[in-house]
């Protein structure tokens, strides 16, 4: 007999995304006798509450429940979801994310396999809307140069990993080692995943196992997403510091060193040509990069809008880095 699974969702006004990702996973080829679907839901101000019970009403054969999370963060939503569930594994997914048929198959069966203690897939992303800089956006998301070896965002070959986007799970790891941790607003699964590894246990990366992620539409909705991933990584590197890849460190590490060449400037010269130096060679790389998808993606804005990304994604998240890293050493 498979096992039964819970999917689980974290939302806050998702009333325009909720009903596709509940449509694709009503699409499961997995049984839908054995699925269940919680939604913990952020005290919606929208009619995100209506979508949900519309489709629910709509589709009487899946099991479909809703919690509230009072306190409107992830981690906190994500735990309410998993004690109200009855899975006995759990699937993590996200409102704004679409996961292939197989998705929950796929998961499932190489955790029966005792494959890994995570299992998760890659992402095919895409624009969150129409326009010139949501293409570019999304293109920029997939690029090593702008994400570095996050390989859920590009790869094609299946490896263990030090973290996964959306994880399936059984549910006994959370008896061993704990829920997510509700003090971080950003990068509660990359803790979990820390958490899984220095428990013995590994996370298992599929490109076979995919799902459609939506990036941000605009610059800002772009800018604030990655200044709060850089601020809350070094929350976690407070506790986990061995756990600092170079791509998390390359942003701060730059921008840094911008800031520091262009202060020590007005007092050296010299430093100022350094400065332009190091910030003409990395404007000239990315325009390469630009060049690159937009005879790729035929897409001649793509010139100007990947390297208007890649900087948003890496000052953002170096400026984030820096500023938790600030308020860290206050804090002490």
């Amino acid at each position: 007999m498979p096992p039964s699974v819970s999917v689980i969702i974290p939302c806050r006004n998702e009333e325009k995304t909720i009903h596709s990702v509940l449509d694709a996973i009503y699409s499961q080829t997995y049984p839908h006798e054995l699925l269940q679907v919680v939604i913990a839901d952020g005290l919606s101000e929208d009619h995100t509450r209506e979508e949900i019970a519309s489709f629910k009403n709509n589709h009487a054969d899946l099991d479909i429940l809703v919690v509230d999370n009072p306190q409107r963060i992830i981690p906190a939503g994500l735990n309410a979801a998993i004690r109200a569930s009855s899975g006995e594994i759990i699937v993590r997914m996200d409102a704004h994310s679409i996961p292939n048929p197989d998705y929950v198959a796929l998961c499932v069966d190489a955790l029966e396999r005792n494959v890994a203690q995570n299992v998760g897939g890659v992402w095919d992303i895409q624009p969150g809307k129409g326009s010139w800089i949501a293409r570019s956006i999304a293109t920029a998301a997939g690029n090593p140069l702008a994400v570095g070896d996050a390989h859920y965002r590009f790869t094609d070959k299946a490896a263990y990993v030090d973290t996964v986007p959306y994880g399936s799970y059984k549910r006994d790891l959370f008896e061993q080692i704990g829920l997510f941790d509700e003090t971080l607003l950003a990068n509660e699964d990359y803790e979990l995943n820390t958490r899984i590894l220095q428990s013995g246990g590994k996370i298992w990366l599929d490109p076979k196992i995919r799902c459609t992620y939506y990036a941000r539409s605009n610059l800002l909705a772009l800018s604030k997403q990655y200044y709060g991933y850089g601020y809350w990584k070094v929350q976690m590197l407070k506790r986990y510091p061995e756990t600092l890849r170079w791509r998390q460190a390359l942003p701060p590490a730059f921008l840094l060193g911008l800031l520091t060449t262009l202060l020590v400037g007005f007092f050296w010269k010299p430093s100022l040509y350094l400065f332009a130096a190091s910030l003409g060679l990395y404007l000239l790389i990315l325009l390469g990069v630009g060049i690159h998808m937009a005879i790729t993606k035929r897409d001649i804005l793509m010139i100007i809008g990947v390297p208007l990304a890649i900087i948003t994604m890496h000052f953002s998240w170096g400026a984030g880095f820096l500023a938790g890293a600030f308020s860290a050493k206050k804090d002490k």
